[in-house]
């Protein structure tokens, strides 16, 4: 256990952050009155979500490996990492959706179907728990791959 305690650590800091992140956007009217600028302003959590990956990679490095860290080691460390946010997914999407957010999915279905980008058929096929919770969790998965793979090159300790 000591040995992923940093990886558990900063997956479950992300999960907490992602929260964080849906009541901001919650409160910036995201998901009501300014629901159009949603898809576009929803992105800048990529931002922090590197950020995140950056400083658990980091942690690992000079907590685990005393500032020695190939690309490998923090190539697992992020793939731990993303397996526990990946766990945590279908929790956190669950909490949003249900406590933080829960007129999202009629409010997106709405305004997808007013501005006809789809039927209310095709929006609430998409825009649901269900959905949501599948969107997530490999979301979470693949993104969590791409990131650990490129933070770690970035971090790795440079050969002299």
């Amino acid at each position: 256990m000591n040995k992923v305690s940093i990886e558990i650590k900063w997956g479950v800091i992300f999960t907490l952050v992602t929260l964080l992140w849906m009541v901001f956007e919650k409160a910036m009217g995201w998901h009501d009155v300014l629901i159009a600028k949603h898809a576009i302003y929803t992105n800048f959590f990529g931002i922090i979500a590197v950020l995140i990956f950056i400083l658990g990679l980091k942690d690992k490095k000079a907590n685990f490996y005393n500032g020695n860290m190939t690309w490998r080691q923090g190539f697992v460390a992020g793939l731990i990492i993303t397996i526990v946010i990946t766990i945590l997914s279908p929790l956190s999407q669950f909490i949003s959706s249900t406590y933080i957010t829960p007129d999202y999915f009629n409010n997106v279905i709405a305004y997808s179907v007013d501005s006809e980008v789809m039927t209310q058929e095709q929006a609430e096929a998409y825009f649901n728990l269900r959905s949501y919770i599948i969107q997530a969790t490999f979301g979470a998965l693949v993104m969590g791959v791409v990131t650990s793979a490129a933070v770690a090159w970035f971090l790795k300790t440079k050969e002299k």
